[in-house]
């Protein structure tokens, strides 16, 4: 396993966390009152949502490019 897959482990984990916070996060009572008055989420909610969607992405990419890179090499 070379660094680039173990930090594209780390990223995905980091990305976990990130959800997590924001799924929990949703379902404060300020934030379903947030919700239903606005529409949408708190910007904070959002952007922990945002960000670990692409920490996912992200390590998934870097996993699976990182492997490639290293059959080249």
């Amino acid at each position: 396993m070379n660094l680039s897959q173990i930090l594209g482990f780390t990223v995905i984990a980091v990305g976990v966390i990130l959800l997590v916070f924001a799924y929990r996060a949703s379902n404060t009572p300020v934030e379903q009152l947030s919700d239903a008055l606005t529409g949408r989420f708190t910007d904070r909610t959002m952007w922990y949502f945002i960000v670990g969607g692409a920490a996912l992405v992200g390590g998934a990419a870097m996993i699976l490019f990182g492997r490639r890179a290293s059959k080249r090499g």
